[in-house]
């Protein structure tokens, strides 16, 4: 007989799962209608005024903020620095104490703060604004001192933070954040920011494998390509095709134009129909003419992308041309092995 108490016991606690479930799932909807509330408000004419001076900046972007609206102008400034704008941030008491002699009349100081009341911001802007740099305040309050002082300003719209009691910054460092992301992007465009462009700010890591390794550096060339002639016979080439593993023959004629490919797939499905009269095939008859490449300086990135287009079809090899030429053979398994994923 079952222990009532443990029956009890496990139904209470499913309905405290179920609970915080509903908890949950009630907070991810509170917070989508506050950012709604950011997205359907947000003034894109102010927000074109600050995107405009931002462009024309001849110096640095120097954002500062304290606490929680700090850390935000910390993130906006590595994905400013990232993607072709000249960033730093200047936490606002360290500007106080001799810092400031970083800025410049040809810098804009940008200040975020919710309120607009924080008094470390507001004691640093006659200072910013004595050595000629433009101020800039993003704030969620349109009556807030900080936007009345600096020389330009956006009021982010905030309906309320997802905290509880409205004081832990949530909503509003999320609304932040967002705004600034989107101008930093805007800014990558107005300024045509390359994808070579990002690849020499990201010379490590799996961003830097990703935007700057090439096939060239990863296929297999020379004597490790497994070559066959369209005249050769099926039964001729088997040694190359077990002994080079790459998975495939590639059919090439003397000028190294070439003519298709023959994989492993690709045998086991000859020899089930006909083992005898399949061997005694050449290459021409049995080989694929229409298959993916990629081109070499292309990227291994755009390589295993190609690879992975159609999930029904399975490619793990790829010939790499110079035009008609074949000068490699890349594998999605060294290119999974080099970091790329």
């Amino acid at each position: 007989m079952d222990c009532v108490f443990c029956s009890w016991g496990f139904c209470l606690r499913a309905v405290e799962l179920r609970g915080v479930g509903e908890m949950l799932r009630g907070l991810f909807e509170e917070y989508q209608k506050h950012l709604n509330f950011f997205f359907d408000r947000v003034d894109v004419n102010a927000a074109r005024g600050v995107y405009d001076l931002f462009l024309s900046c001849r110096g640095m972007l120097i954002f500062t903020g304290v606490g929680k609206s700090g850390i935000i102008a910390e993130k906006l400034v590595m994905t400013m620095s990232s993607t072709g704008t000249r960033a730093i941030y200047l936490p606002p008491m360290n500007a106080l104490h001799g810092d400031i002699g970083i800025v410049t009349d040809k810098d804009i100081l940008v200040c975020i703060s919710k309120s607009g009341e924080t008094d470390e911001l507001l004691s640093l802007i006659p200072f910013a604004q004595q050595k000629g740099a433009k101020t800039v305040a993003w704030v969620s309050n349109p009556n807030s001192k900080l936007l009345k002082s600096c020389d330009m300003g956006i009021c982010l719209p905030l309906s309320k933070e997802l905290c509880p009691f409205g004081l832990a910054p949530t909503t509003s460092t999320a609304i932040q954040l967002i705004f600034g992301d989107v101008l930093s992007v805007g800014l990558m465009k107005g300024k045509k920011f390359s994808i070579d462009d990002y690849a020499f700010n990201h010379p490590a890591g799996t961003i830097g494998k990703k935007v700057s390794l090439t096939v060239d550096e990863l296929m297999i060339t020379g004597e490790r390509l497994p070559l066959c002639s369209p005249d050769d016979q099926l039964k001729d080439v088997l040694v190359t095709l077990t002994n080079k593993q790459c998975g495939c023959i590639l059919i090439v004629d003397p000028k190294e134009h070439i003519w298709g490919i023959f994989t492993d797939g690709d045998l086991r499905r000859a020899l089930q129909k006909d083992t005898t009269t399949m061997l005694e095939k050449q290459m021409k008859d049995l080989m694929t003419p229409s298959f993916i490449r990629i081109y070499s300086g292309a990227l291994a990135w755009e390589a295993l992308c190609l690879m992975q287009k159609d999930p029904k079809r399975k490619v793990m090899i790829l010939p790499v041309l110079d035009k008609d030429n074949l000068v490699g053979l890349i594998r999605m398994h060294d290119i999974v092995q080099a970091g790329i994923s």
